[in-house]
This record gives C-alpha cells, structure tokens and sequence, in this order.
C-alpha cells in the first residue's frame, strides 16, 4: 500500500501548520462594499494602505505572499473607488484623505480587530498618519514610506509630470490598465493629480502636518533616496514631528521600495512589528 508522506507528516506534527492561503472578500463599511484580502494567523493584525490608483493586489504582493503569517494576520485593502472596491467610481473632494483614514479604521473594526498596525505607502502612507494620529488608541505600530503632510510647487511639478499615463512605463502601467481599463485609468490620474494638487493652495500646502504631533504610536519612516516623486526632505519632516520617531534611508530605494527591495524591507518591518 502506498502512503503519502506529506499527509502522515500532517496527521503526525505536533506543530501547527500555518495557513498561506489569501482569502478575498468584501464587507459594507460606511455605505460602500470594501474588498479587502487577508492572510496568517497570527496576534498581531496589519493592515496595508496602497498608494494612488493601487490595491492590495497591485500594491502589496510580496507582503501579502512573504510576510511571517504566524506572527502577523495582514490585511491589504482597496480604497474606495480602487481595486475591487469599484462601485463607487473615485473622486477626490478635499478630505478625500480622511474619508480614507476613516474607512480604513472603520473596515479593521468591522473584521473584530481591536487594535492593530498600519504600514501605509504613499498616499497609503498620508492615510495611515491620519489614521495614527485622530484613532490613537485603535494603533499599535505605525510604518509609512513614499508619503509626504504637504504639497510644495514642486510636489504639483513632479505630479504633472505623471498626468499624461501613456507616458508611464510599461511595467508599471500594465498592472493598473489590466484592473481598470484605459479610461478609468488615466481619467482617475488625472482626478488625483487635480485633487492633490489643490493642498498647494493652502497655507504651507498642508495636508496633515498639524496632526503628527497627535500620533504616539511607535512609528518606523522609511525613504528611498531615489524615490522620483516624494523628496526626502517630506520622510525629514514626518520624522522630526513625530516624537521618538525612527528613519531608515535606503540608498537605493525609490519610490516603489517594499517591490524592489521586498526582501529587505519585510525584514525591516517585520524587526519593528515585533
């Protein structure tokens, strides 16, 4: 008679087996259906906050596929108006930020996870300072890279240099043509680019800087220093208001650094987490 070896080691192991399966769904979270992914089985709960036009999907793989799933249960959502999330179609009204913060505090609260922490990318990473600073006691640990609490004449510079999508490359492109389609592609760009551009208009080009002061969560800044699109000087300044805060600068990072360096950067994370 033949024996499976794997399934007698199955039945046999006093260990547990930790779960590597991705599980996707949505649930209704202040009047829309969020779709989130989630895997592992562990204590500590983290959620992942894409950056603009992104998704747990597009944004996330390697954390989602690689990330320690006994110590750490993760969850990558999409946005409203992103991913799966669709409908609704996304706009950007001034406090399209908050409005995030708020349905991504509100989702984690909706799966039963008391407290947990945030690793937000880009505009993922304004969300999750927001989210730090007005739901104190609701976070652990915070970890943001490619985000910025203002927009200088540069900023809005650097953003319309990323309007026209066709001139995007094809890497990073593709991924985001294959969700959206073409025109709900560059149209939302272009919303973004309009609707991120109008914090220049305001005093210091605020978006956030007066709430860092407010987050006192142990929190972990990293920045590529090649990153295109966020100068350094925007993780300086998240590092210098937010007390006790620590600073990693990757030399070769740019903007996309938990993709390109994914290794690295879960191990960095995960070193904080724990």
């Amino acid at each position: 008679m033949r024996i499976n070896c794997l399934n007698v080691f199955l039945f046999l192991s006093p260990f547990p087996i930790p779960s590597t399966s991705i599980t996707s769904a949505k649930i209704h979270v202040n009047g829309v259906h969020l779709h989130y992914q989630q895997t592992g089985e562990g204590s500590h709960a983290v959620l992942l906050l894409p950056g603009m036009l992104g998704s747990g999907q597009t944004d996330f793989g390697p954390q989602l596929k690689s990330m320690n799933k006994q110590l750490f249960t993760i969850v990558a959502w999409d946005p409203r108006g992103y991913g799966q999330s669709i409908p609704p179609s996304r706009d950007f009204p001034p406090d399209f930020f908050e409005r995030d913060a708020k349905d991504a505090v509100d989702l984690m609260q909706a799966l039963k996870f008391k407290k947990f922490s945030l690793l937000g990318w880009s505009d993922g990473g304004i969300t999750a300072l927001i989210a730090a600073a007005k739901y104190p006691t609701l976070i652990h640990k915070l970890v943001v890279w490619g985000a910025n609490t203002s927009v200088t004449q540069e900023d809005v510079r650097i953003y319309n240099g990323i309007r026209d999508v066709s001139k995007w490359s094809e890497k990073v492109k593709k991924p985001l043509e294959d969700m959206y389609g073409h025109k709900y592609f560059a149209r939302t760009c272009e919303a973004w680019v309009d609707g991120i551009s109008r914090f220049a208009e305001k005093s210091g080009g605020n978006i956030c800087q007066e709430l860092l002061p407010d987050i006192k969560c142990p929190t972990f800044i990293i920045h590529g220093e090649k990153d295109p699109l966020v100068p350094q000087a925007h993780a300086e300044y998240i590092h210098k208001h937010i007390k006790d805060s620590r600073l990693l600068l990757m030399p070769e990072g740019k903007h996309n650094l938990h993709l390109r360096f994914a290794d690295d950067f879960n191990r960095q994370v995960e070193d904080f987490l724990r």
